[in-house]
């Protein structure tokens, strides 16, 4: 950002992301695992509860800003002053410098969700969707593979303990996909609004210096698709599909979703015409049984 916009303060607050339990398998042997060390996070903005927030703990400050963020509570992140969050009282306290116009207003109507790890939202989803304009990106087919490939070899703590979601963004350069951070939560919302608040603390030139695609494990709902779009990101990739909203929401936004993306297999479901085909890379089709 630049030096004249004010940055908030942010606490450096972490909490094991597994704990290890005993269990008993299917032989009556007991043994020992690792399972998501899921925890709630309450959320006050100028001493008023807001949300509680089910989540892993990894980046709460960032969770925070980007939940902000994303629910168009606030604009820009010069108007929040600091976020502090104690694991002791499972309290994130966010301080804003002006405060929050009609705040009890814009939250009062709750929509619920789809998404795991975070139950509502706030405001109507459609709002100004209209005036979200997506720079002019295209992917390759190869660069899609290099993206599958990286989250393939990413080590994460679904590898070790399962059960959570996976989120991603990249910048597509010459060279190919490069990784920008990656966050993992026990919902999908709560890892996209993370990197959602990583984002609003990058220099403007460097968000805009490459195209950006966004990776998720989880499904394409109407919600995770707005998301992507207010965060400037015109490609989606995700493992799984998407939902009928989903695909109307992308479809009028010219955002481009490609769903149950594994190794060599993806489906394009809309603005196939961000994607460039290269049908080759696929391989031979299997013959039928």
């Amino acid at each position: 950002m630049p030096q004249s916009t004010p940055m908030p303060y942010l606490t450096q607050a972490r909490a094991p992301l597994t704990r290890e339990i005993e269990v008993v398998d299917e032989r009556g042997e007991a043994g020992t695992i690792s399972i998501p060390a899921e925890r709630a996070l309450t959320v006050y903005v100028d001493n008023r509860e807001l949300v509680t927030l089910m989540t892993l703990g990894a980046h709460p400050e960032l969770l925070v800003l980007g939940f902000l963020r994303n629910q168009r509570l606030v604009k820009g992140v010069e108007e929040v002053h600091s976020i502090t969050v104690d694991w002791d009282v499972g309290a994130a306290a966010v301080k804003t410098r002006a405060g929050i116009e009609r705040i009890e207003e814009r939250t009062a109507k709750r929509v619920v969700t789809t998404g795991c790890g975070q139950g509502s939202v706030f405001g109507d989803l459609m709002d100004e969707i209209d005036t979200i304009r997506l720079p002019a990106s295209v992917l390759t087919q190869a660069q899609l593979y290099g993206i599958t490939n990286a989250i393939r070899l990413q080590e994460s703590t679904y590898k070790s303990a399962g059960s959570v979601h996976g989120c991603a963004l990249f910048a597509v350069k010459d060279g190919g996909p490069e990784m920008l951070i990656f966050v993992e939560d026990v919902g999908r919302h709560n890892a996209i609004d993370t990197i959602a608040g990583w984002m609003w603390l990058q220099e403007p030139a460097a968000m805009a210096s490459a195209d950006k695609v966004f990776y998720t494990t989880g499904r394409l709902t109407s919600e995770m698709v707005i998301k992507a779009a207010q965060m400037g990101v015109p490609i989606v990739i995700s493992r799984s599909g998407i939902t009928q909203m989903g695909y109307e929401v992308a479809q009028r936004l010219a955002l481009c979703t490609i769903g149950r993306a594994s190794s060599r297999h993806f489906i394009c479901f809309s603005a196939p015409g961000r994607l460039q085909l290269q049908p080759e890379l696929a391989g031979a089709k299997r013959a039928a049984a």
